[in-house]
């Protein structure tokens, strides 16, 4: 089967007549322009160069693959110099991962202002930041509560979202507050998978209250927000969200762990202009939210 990629060897030693000065327009040592011109003719039957004292010239055959040749070079240049024109521009979509409770309340009210600043720009929020990859592009920025260690993404703290523990009325009128020196035997917990929290959340529950039972467990920090007002149990929960939920109380508890916002982008996307703006965007939302994210009292 033709490689096609064997026409740009082809091409270059048909215009500058030598394998050494087409090697240095190619960047490639001169064996490789031989080693990829004998491939191709190789492939195509038939003798495409022929070397005389003035240098390479092509055959009659050589002739016609020329004009074809240049013709699929001129075809592809159109076909970069589109693609790579738009994604100059500030037009087109950006795909943005994250937490459901990030998405709604700290994204969404922000990004908004973005579409009035750039109207071509179309900002997609995708609440499944663990099922979506970065590096296959199923998203082009990630907003997350765990740094990544791959590679190939540029990572940047941009923010902390503080964390307690909440119980509503009813709940701690039938079981009052946990004493943490028993490790909260007799009490129910609401456990979270993933959503808003991360490791360190999830672990010091556990440690914290082991003799509780769960009585729910789910991957949505809304369904726990949610659980846990309607006297479902005891969970730790965002500050930022459950503060200002009617019948939570937050309770004294020994110090939550603290999590870390991160912004996630492909090091190949990170100068894509729509994506530049809309990792601004996004850090001036939960910049925006900061006294909220991290109360200090």
């Amino acid at each position: 089967m033709l490689d096609w990629d064997d026409l740009r060897f082809f091409l270059a030693v048909a215009r500058h007549g030598s394998l050494s000065a087409a090697a240095k327009d190619l960047h490639v040592a001169q064996s490789t322009v031989g080693r990829r011109l004998t491939s191709l003719e190789a492939g195509l039957g038939v003798r495409l160069l022929d070397r005389t004292p003035d240098g390479y010239v092509p055959t009659q055959a050589g002739i016609g693959v020329r004009v074809h040749a240049e013709r699929l070079e001129a075809a592809a240049t159109a076909l970069e110099r589109d693609v790579g024109g738009r994604d100059l521009r500030l037009a087109g979509i950006v795909r943005v991962s994250c937490a459901e409770t990030i998405a709604a309340l700290i994204l969404a009210p922000g990004l908004a202002t973005l579409h009035i600043a750039h109207p071509d720009i179309v900002v997609e929020l995708l609440p499944h930041p663990g099922e979506l990859s970065l590096p296959m592009r199923e998203a082009d920025i990630s907003v997350c509560l765990q740094q990544p260690e791959q590679h190939e993404l540029v990572v940047r703290r941009i923010g902390s979202i503080a964390f307690a523990l909440y119980g509503s009325p009813s709940y701690l009128a039938r079981h009052a507050e946990p004493d943490f020196t028993d490790g909260g035997a007799g009490h129910h917990v609401i456990c979270q998978t993933a959503d808003i929290q991360d490791t360190g959340q999830i672990g010091w529950l556990a440690n914290q209250l082991p003799h509780a039972r769960v009585s729910l467990q789910t991957g949505s920090h809304e369904a726990a927000v949610a659980a846990a007002a309607h006297g479902g149990g005891l969970a730790c929960l965002a500050r930022f969200r459950a503060d200002h939920v009617p019948g939570l109380i937050r309770l004294s508890s020994p110090p939550v762990p603290i999590a870390g916002i991160w912004l996630v982008v492909h090091r190949d996307n990170r100068h894509t202009p729509r994506i530049r703006v809309a990792l601004t965007h996004v850090a001036a939302c939960v910049k925006a939210m900061a006294g909220q994210l991290l109360p200090v009292i």
